[in-house]
Order: structure tokens, then sequence, then C-alpha cells
């Protein structure tokens, strides 16, 4: 588990525009703080310490410092300026510490696959992430996924992942995970030439006759 602690300050003028603009000049960022049954909370956080908290993670636990106390949280959505890509406002989750949650967590994959390095082949990671229940203390960064052993007949499936203690995954256990793919051939020859034979050409006006008439084969223009 990731934990950034954070400082917060409260807004009394929560949706105001002008008021929003002015908090994102001073390089703050507009948030809301809500969830385990409380009213929300319109908060004010630096730009510098969202930075810390995505650097942890998604799933960093986040003590924020109010002036009333402490809450524990995640982030729940950032918000993102659709010209210049900077935050805007960000949704905070209160957390219990001692209550499971639901969450979602990246799935990696680490070894070097022994079989496609010998025998070529794709690594087709069809599944990245996974969702899973357990403690906030519990939630790892990351679930690792070793394919040094795989093969071209086999894959592997969530139920062939161990959870880490006190995780528990929710996804289906038959879902694939990971498996090799072989690249496709692609056809390179017509079906008459499949058969050994070459296509008829149709005879150019120009020289409609004259194969006949001097006895020479009429060769089809050459593509470019």
């Amino acid at each position: 588990m990731q934990k950034v602690k954070i400082n917060a300050q409260p807004r009394e003028k929560a949706g105001v525009r002008g008021e929003l603009s002015k908090i994102r000049a001073q390089k703050n960022i507009p948030a809301v703080l809500y969830g385990e049954g409380l009213e929300p909370i319109s908060i004010t956080i630096s730009q510098k310490d969202l930075a810390e908290i995505q650097k942890a993670g998604s799933n960093a636990i986040v003590e924020i410092a109010l002036p009333k106390g402490n809450e524990n949280a995640i982030i729940k959505e950032v918000q993102y300026h659709v010209v210049t890509d900077n935050p805007i406002h960000v949704d905070f989750q209160r957390i219990s510490m001692d209550k499971p949650l639901e969450t979602v967590v990246p799935i990696v994959l680490t070894g070097e696959c022994t079989w496609v390095k010998e025998n070529g082949g794709i690594v087709d990671h069809t599944v990245r992430e996974v969702a899973i229940k357990c403690l906030p203390a519990d939630i790892p960064h990351e679930i690792t996924v070793d394919i040094t052993g795989l093969t071209l007949d086999k894959h592997i499936n969530l139920a062939d992942i161990v959870a880490p203690k006190g995780v528990t995954f929710l996804g289906e256990p038959d879902k694939m995970i990971v498996h090799i793919m072989m690249p496709r051939e692609e056809a390179t020859a017509a079906p008459a030439a499949a058969a050994g034979t070459e296509a008829a050409q149709p005879e150019l006006s120009a020289t409609k006759g004259k194969k006949e008439e001097e006895g020479a084969a009429v060769k089809p223009a050459e593509k470019k």
C-alpha cells in the first residue's frame, strides 16, 4: 500500500466560476471529498500534492489534513482541461481503513517468454487490469504474472494467478489474461496461381488479330 499525506483547505464558495479560476491561477485545484455516509466537502489541494499522489499510483491511500481533522481517501476521478490537459478538478472518496473496498489494479507481465524467443509469435496480453476486494492497507500496487514458461498450447487465466494475501479477485476465474498468438500468414498467390495456371489476360484492342497474324504471344502490361 502506498500512502500520501497532503494538506487541504475547505472551499466556502464552491462552484463559483470566478473563484475556481482564481484557485487554478494560484496553482491549486478544486476538489470534493465524499462518501462513508457523510456530507461532501468542497476543498482545495495543490497541484504539487496531486502530482505526488499520482506518482504513488492510482490506488494510493491519501491522508487529507483538514482543519477539523484528517480524512483517509482514494482518488476516484481527475478531470482535465480539454486544451491544456492540466488537472482542473479532483474527486476523492472517503474510506475506512477497517472496511474492505473494491477497486481495480493493473496486471503487469514479468519474465521473458522462452517459447516466443525460440519459435517466434506474439505475447497477447488480453486483460490488463483486474477488479479486487480487500482492506485499504492490502491494496497492491499491481498484480504480476510470470510468462517465462508460457507456450503456444498454454494460456494463463485469472484462476491461475495467486492473489496477494488479503486480496480477493472479483473477475471471472476463466477469464484469459495472456496467451501466445502466431502471426497470420497472408495469402501471396491468387487462386489461379495456386492451381499452377496463370489467369487469362484480355486481348488489347491495338493487338487484336495480331497474335494469329504474326504468331507472337501478347504479354500483359507490367504493373508499376
